[in-house]
């Protein structure tokens, strides 16, 4: 399933897996001036390359080298004849998804394994005809994450380092404090336009970053007081977040209230780095 948005310049699609006519997780490709910013998963690349068709393609960049961000890279790569820049911590797991990123059974069911790409690592900036991006190292999601930022646009590609709502819930290897200070280094930036791994836009981007930090810092110092007071972390969990999301049942608790918890308690080391 791809839906499309045309936002001045940029080109949106956002990809899903289809089933029973609904998408099960959305994820983002974007298309700007020759430029691609991450390619979806494995279950969408016939389509995904389809609406690419006639545009034309200069450049690959991955945020991260996650299997619903990279799947549609090899066959981009040989239709084209493109590079692949993502950070260097990303470039095995490109080359060898199946060895280096195996796959609990809920992610191989959403999203699949990627085709094996071959990457280069990205160095400060990604230029294209009309623009330039600097890139912007923000861990968390992932260690190997990044995000691209045109200045005399004010547009900000965070894949997963900016994802809306108030979390409840968080995989076993995220690490929620090193999420708030990738926020924190885009929340200066001076933006006009917000593209998440999602695809749901942000048009009032700082402000919403800003309420991101809020949400996260607070739930932070409520969940160490618990901690310090001895609760433990399911207890916790279920005082502050209430009743466990279906991800966690589904994924077989890989991605759980408790992990979120277990976050902010374990790499609370973050809080002055």
């Amino acid at each position: 399933m791809i839906q499309f948005e045309q936002i001045g310049e940029i080109r949106k699609y956002r990809l899903a897996r289809s089933i029973l006519g609904r998408g099960l997780y959305f994820t983002a490709c974007y298309w700007i001036d020759g430029l691609v910013v991450d390619t979806g998963c494995a279950h969408t690349v016939d389509e995904l390359v389809s609406v690419l068709d006639g545009l034309p393609i200069n450049c690959i960049v991955n945020t991260h080298g996650h299997e619903d961000h990279t799947a549609a890279n090899a066959v981009l790569q040989t239709k084209y004849g493109v590079e692949v820049l993502a950070h260097p911590l990303a470039l095995p797991v490109l080359s060898a998804p199946r060895e280096k990123q195996p796959l609990q059974l809920y992610r191989q069911i959403m999203w699949g394994y990627p085709t094996p790409s071959r990457g280069s690592a990205l160095g400060k900036t990604v230029e294209t005809e009309h623009h330039r991006f600097e890139v912007i190292y923000t861990p968390g999601h992932s260690p190997d994450h990044i995000c691209l930022f045109e200045p005399k646009k004010g547009w900000l590609f965070t894949g997963d380092a900016y994802i809306g709502g108030k979390d409840r819930a968080l995989r076993q290897d995220y690490d929620v404090w090193r999420i708030i200070k990738s926020l924190k280094k885009n929340v200066g930036l001076n933006l006009s336009l917000l593209c998440p791994g999602s695809g749901s836009v942000r048009r009032n981007p700082r402000q919403e970053i800003v309420e991101k930090i809020e949400y996260l810092e607070e739930l932070g110092h409520r969940i160490l007081m618990l901690h310090r007071e001895g609760v433990g972390d399911r207890q916790i969990s279920r005082t502050i977040l209430g009743r466990e999301m279906p991800i966690a049942y589904f994924s077989m608790g890989h991605f759980s209230g408790k992990n979120l918890v277990r976050s902010y308690v374990m790499n609370r080391g973050g809080i002055k780095g």
